[in-house]
């Protein structure tokens, strides 16, 4: 299949707003899960995963945490001025930008920009007690955004603080509807920990320590790497074919232990998520990257979007995870960081993900097409089943399990 070629139109179906889940289940785990099993399909509840995956098997999650990224400003004329928080830009790395204590920059969008044409937006905050002045001043423009200089008082305040102060959850825009309070806990995994998403890693939504415990009963390994999701994830395909379609890029942390538990495991592994999906197929183009240029710098080893396609390797997928074992003691390093773009479409060759949960996605979405390559083309069976069996759709809706 020439993959760049798809026409997005053929991966369509009709979602009608009364299918979209605007808020989640009392309970997560009770949620519906669908299971393709080898082009069958059948339905359960989410409390059952673990009775359908094998023992000992490798189960990999995104412990990616959505931070409070929509910062409203009011400008002495009255209008309102939004800061949507894409990355950090100075300095890049989101665990030092989120413990600076008077000044950083990000790569944002801004809401109402026309109106903000010159001069600094500032709000009096109080933080924990903390009184400050909270300043933003743009710098210029940046890729498809703004860079915003963010500039503050009080040194006893880091950023993380003053985003959990003033900061609003950014829920979905296909939701419809303002963020509430009980979002701040129900947008999160229950194994969220490393703060930098603008969107939840959804799949994982369903998970309760309940199922989470099962699952190490039944013998089934668990890992955990980072990759932070960006607003990028809602962009829509506008061109007709894909080809036309620019992926964002996203920031991967994968810890030493991970590659080897996928070593251990025949670099078989279970994804929770795109994210993970992303992730994990991303560390074979890393792998391959390594094995041709042993030196690569963490920029190099970004995964470029049509590289899978443009770059095929014979490298196996254990021979791709020794290549970044060998990097990382070369470079003394306990995770691997860097980005990818990588678009997984179908005419892609999975090389580590054999099972994937996942939820249900937008139509005409590249996440659609990630499922469609993974299901060998069989999305519209999965798909046709949940809409005529009330499946909830979205970010907030019902789950699969695919074992193609």
């Amino acid at each position: 299949m020439d993959t760049k070629h798809i026409r997005i139109e053929d991966y369509n179906y009709p979602l009608a707003d009364d299918r979209i889940a605007k808020f989640p289940l009392a309970r997560r785990d009770q949620s519906k899960l669908l299971v393709y099993r080898h082009g069958e399909v059948s339905e359960d509840v989410f409390c059952h995963l673990p009775d359908y995956l094998p023992h000992g098997a490798l189960m990999i999650f995104n412990n990616t945490k959505v931070i409070m990224a929509r910062i409203h400003f009011r400008k002495e004329t009255g209008a309102l001025i939004e800061v949507f928080l894409l990355e950090p830009a100075a300095p890049a790395d989101y665990e030092q930008m989120f413990q600076t204590t008077s000044c950083c920059e990000w790569v944002c969008l801004v809401g109402n920009l026309k109106k903000w044409k010159e001069g600094a937006l500032e709000r009096t905050l109080d933080v924990n007690g903390r009184h400050l002045r909270f300043r933003a001043r743009r710098i210029g423009e940046q890729h498809t955004g703004q860079r915003i200089a963010f500039e503050w008082d009080n040194p006893e305040v880091n950023f993380a603080e003053i985003l959990d102060a003033v900061g609003e959850l950014p829920i979905p825009p296909y939701l419809n509807r303002d963020s509430q309070e009980s979002d701040k806990t129900t947008y999160q995994t229950v194994y969220s920990k490393i703060k930098g998403s603008v969107a939840a890693p959804t799949a994982g939504l369903h998970f309760t320590d309940e199922v989470l415990r099962d699952l190490d009963g039944r013998g089934i390994d668990r890992e955990e790497l980072t990759l932070h999701v960006g607003a990028g994830t809602f962009r829509p395909v506008k061109s007709t074919e894909i080809e036309g379609h620019e992926m964002h890029s996203e920031f991967i942390s994968v810890r030493r232990q991970t590659i080897e538990k996928l070593l251990a495991h025949d670099c078989h592994a279970i994804a929770v998520g795109t994210t993970s999906v992303r992730t994990l197929e991303s560390l074979y183009y890393i792998g391959v990257k390594l094995h041709d240029h042993p030196d690569a710098s963490p920029e190099q080893l970004h995964v470029c979007q049509w590289e899978p396609y443009d770059h095929p390797s014979a490298l196996t997928p254990r021979e791709a995870m020794e290549e970044i074992l060998r990097y990382m003691d070369r470079h003394q390093l306990k995770s691997l960081q860097t980005s990818t773009q990588i678009i997984i479409a179908p005419g892609y060759d999975y090389k580590i993900v054999k099972m994937l949960v996942t939820n249900f996605h937008q139509p005409q979405s590249t996440l659609l097409l990630l499922v469609s390559a993974f299901v060998k083309g069989d999305w519209r069976k999965i798909y046709d089943y949940a809409l005529s069996h009330e499946f909830r759709f979205l970010s907030y809706g019902d789950s699969s399990l695919l074992i193609p």
